[in-house]
């Protein structure tokens, strides 16, 4: 698998393995230095280092690191890089801040060792999880796609193996794990999910419950990946500059800026629903905004069903969009929808501006 996925990255000359010294990164670590040591994948000349992020979330972080570091380097791996990162106390969950930190650790320690891929441990059993997470949150289909084998330079080979064979691949090799006690925290919903959900779900529906949300995930990520491409297609299509000035709503104080992005509602109307939402969410990212959810898009998609001007509905990541009819927007100087007829152009247009404090 893994010498499929360096394949497939185009036989990179030097490569990293990201190690937290647990069974499945030290699995995947053990199969890396096997290619290490032979100084060749196919032929291709390659070399393996590794990296080990201390999140410092733990009491001992330090010398399990040190510890890790030291198997690594008699596995043959080489350079061993140690990172240590302070986690964001506020802003978001625990487990979302401690891996923003680690990938960005991650990502450095690849520009410094000049590292084209870095190798990531997850095995089937966390897609697994990752899919059932996704279904909770009640997500799309961008999350229920789970995560991808590869993704920039990160490439997850183990993706095809359960748990237990990670656990095998490390007593072949007389390797020691270590084990990460968080993974069985029930304070954290993916530890619940592992510890108690999947087993519960195998054992009242049958085995090969997580291999059925793998497969899950690999369908919708061809979907997934069709319907993106479809939405960027028909954004740079539609997209067009609001113009500039500042327009102050007396109701919520706000001022839009100028510099946003308008669509013409008839061509929104046209859309499939699946890719007119995605196409109102990738207006709100250009301005600067973050993924709405699926309830704010749902409020967005609603002004397509008003008459005159109306909002603004305010999207995460401070973004305001609203709807401008036709006589607005001719007040305004702006002309219709190059390509829609006059009497479609009446429908308005759907105006993305980033919001900024009001100075009074």
């Amino acid at each position: 698998m893994v010498q499929d996925a360096l394949a497939g990255a185009g036989y990179p000359q030097h490569v990293l393995v990201a190690c937290s010294g647990g069974p499945d990164s030290l699995a995947l670590a053990a199969v890396a230095a096997y290619f290490a040591r032979r100084g060749h994948v196919d032929g291709r000349p390659v070399t393996v280092g590794a990296v080990i992020v201390d999140h410092q979330l733990q009491p001992g972080s330090a010398a399990v690191a040190a510890a890790t570091a030291r198997t690594l380097k008699d596995l043959g791996l080489a350079p061993v890089q140690v990172r240590t990162v302070e986690v964001a106390a506020a802003g978001m969950g625990p487990e979302a801040a401690a891996r923003e930190a680690r990938h960005t650790a991650l990502e450095a320690a690849a520009d410094e060792a000049g590292a084209a891929v870095i190798l990531l441990g997850h095995t089937l059993d966390d897609q697994a999880e990752q899919v059932l997470l996704g279904l909770a949150r009640g997500s799309g289909t961008r999350s229920l796609a789970g995560m991808r084998p590869s993704r920039g330079r990160l490439l997850r080979p183990f993706l095809g193996l359960r748990r237990e064979d990670t656990l095998e691949i490390c007593r072949v090799e007389g390797l020691d794990p270590w084990h990460d006690p968080s993974n069985t925290d029930p304070a954290y919903a993916r530890s619940r999910t592992r510890v108690e959900v999947l087993p519960l779900l195998e054992e009242k529906l049958g085995p090969g419950v997580a291999e059925s949300l793998a497969r899950t995930a690999a369908i919708l990520q061809l979907d997934a990946d069709y319907l993106e491409e479809v939405a960027n297609a028909t954004f740079e299509r539609l997209r067009e500059p609001a113009g500039g000035g500042h327009a102050r709503n007396d109701r919520t104080g706000i001022e839009q800026a100028g510099k946003g992005i308008s669509l013409p509602e008839a061509a929104l109307r046209d859309l499939a629903p699946a890719v007119r939402f995605r196409v109102i969410a990738k207006a709100a990212a250009a301005v600067g905004g973050q993924q709405p959810s699926y309830q704010r898009l749902l409020a967005a998609e609603a002004l397509l069903r008003r008459h005159g001007s109306a909002g603004p509905v305010e999207l995460p990541g401070s973004v305001s969009v609203y709807r401008l009819s036709l006589a607005q927007l001719e007040a305004e100087g702006q002309s219709a929808a190059a390509g829609v007829p006059r009497e479609g152009a009446r429908c308005g247009k759907l105006v993305f501006r980033p919001q900024r404090p009001s100075r009074k």
